[in-house]
C-alpha cells in the first residue's frame, strides 16, 4: 500500500553527502519529491538511527543544504538505502524538484478545430 502524499520522481546524477554527527559519507539520490527522498549507496557504517542528519544534495549546477529525519533503511549487500522526510527545504527546492516533475494533464491547454 502507497502512503506517499506526494509524487516521487525517478532522478540521476544527483549526489548526496551525509553527516550523522559521527561521520560524513556520500551516496546517490535516486528519487525525490518536494518533502523526501531516497539516497543509495550508502555505506553501512551511517547511523540512521539518529533523529536527524544533515545533508547536502548536488546536482544539475545546484547544491542544496537540508536537515532530514531517516524514515526507513534498508540493506543492500555492503550498502544501504535510506529514506528520509526533509524538515526544512530551502529555497528553491521546491523549484528545482518541479523542474523534473511531469506536467499535469489539468493544465493542458483546449484545442478546438
Amino acid at each position: 500500500m502507497e502512503k506517499r502524499r506526494h509524487q516521487r520522481i525517478t532522478v540521476k546524477n544527483i549526489w548526496a553527502d551525509v553527516s550523522d554527527g559521527k561521520g560524513f559519507f556520500s551516496g546517490e539520490v535516486t528519487d525525490l519529491s518536494r518533502f523526501g527522498l531516497r539516497m543509495t549507496d550508502l555505506p553501512e557504517k551511517l547511523d540512521n538511527s539518529s533523529q536527524r542528519l544533515s545533508i547536502v544534495i548536488s546536482g544539475y549546477g545546484k547544491n542544496f543544504k537540508m536537515l532530514v529525519r531517516p524514515r526507513w533503511s534498508q540493506k543492500e549487500a555492503s550498502q544501504k538505502s535510506v529514506g528520509v522526510e526533509i524538515i526544512n527545504a530551502p529555497w528553491g527546492w521546491t523549484e528545482f524538484v518541479m523542474d523534473f516533475e511531469s506536467p499535469s494533464p489539468a493544465n493542458w491547454g483546449e484545442i478546438t478545430i
